[in-house]
């Protein structure tokens, strides 16, 4: 994998190549649906973008089954990033809004990796936050809290939103709220018993929990029930970003999908 150094006029503080390139939609893993933008100017040529619906990009989180929590102090390390993990195979692609300058490292995920994967907006604290990841092509939106004004705002741009919750209280409020998926963190304290006891009086809820999701937990997470799983520190570690290790992160992406998929096949 090569990752060229060339300027970005309007993203002079990222380092990445922009490319525009035409897409095999049978090819795509996992079967994205996808449907007409309006066309945009790229590289001097005009081509044109996707657009998915709500009821679609839930369908794709869950069949992408592991969302990757991108953090990162350094935003020029996302691309490269997102590169390794959708060779890995994990196309639902998470940029907290921690990440320095977020909503041009997220306007410009979407643009290069946004017929491949499902592009999203993690760390989302408040409404403004919120309209400008929207802005900026995030298809679905993140908040480790019970922001529940961020439900209608996300849902008038037709897009699904992940609300946060920690007890089996602020899940029911969130999911009542009208979130598409509840997030239920930090998760580590607590394991996949915990996911299986609040599904057993609530069954309805789609749960992705946050936090203590790794090799040795995911398929456990997934066979309690959970809708998708998010992977941060575990999938995302400091010593690959330390190190740019990119081949490394691929190799653990590959194994995440690998346990998700058996934990998916009762395996």
């Amino acid at each position: 994998m090569e990752f060229l150094n060339t300027q970005i006029p309007e993203l002079a503080w990222l380092e990445y190549p922009r490319r525009c390139v035409s897409v095999d939609k049978s090819s795509l893993h996992p079967p994205f649906a996808l449907a007409s933008l309006p066309p945009h100017e790229c590289n001097g040529a005009m081509v044109s973008h996707t657009r998915r619906t709500r009821a679609e990009i839930v369908s794709l989180i869950t069949e992408a089954c592991i969302i990757a929590v991108l953090r990162t102090d350094k935003p020029e390390q996302v691309m490269p990033a997102c590169e390794a993990l959708l060779a890995g195979g994990v196309t639902a692609l998470e940029v907290t809004l921690t990440v320095p300058n977020a909503i041009e490292v997220i306007r410009e995920v979407s643009r290069r990796f946004g017929a491949r994967a499902i592009v999203g907006a993690g760390t989302v604290l408040n409404l403004g936050g919120c309209r400008d990841a929207l802005a900026a092509g995030a298809e679905f939106i993140v908040s480790p809290m019970t922001r529940l004004a961020l439900i209608p705002a996300a849902h008038d741009a037709d897009r699904p939103v992940m609300i946060g919750a920690y007890t089996p209280t602020e899940a029911q409020t969130a999911h009542e709220a009208g979130a598409d998926f509840v997030k239920i963190f930090p998760a580590d304290k607590l394991g996949p018993s915990y996911i299986r006891a609040i599904r057993a009086p609530l069954p309805h809820l789609r749960i992705v929990p946050t936090g203590g999701v790794d090799l040795q937990t995911a398929a456990e997470f997934l066979k309690a029930g959970c809708a998708a799983l998010g992977a941060g520190s575990s999938l995302i570690t400091k010593e690959i970003l330390r190190d740019s290790n990119w081949a490394e992160w691929t190799r653990l992406a590959g194994e995440f999908i690998s346990i998700a998929k058996a934990a998916r096949a009762g395996k």
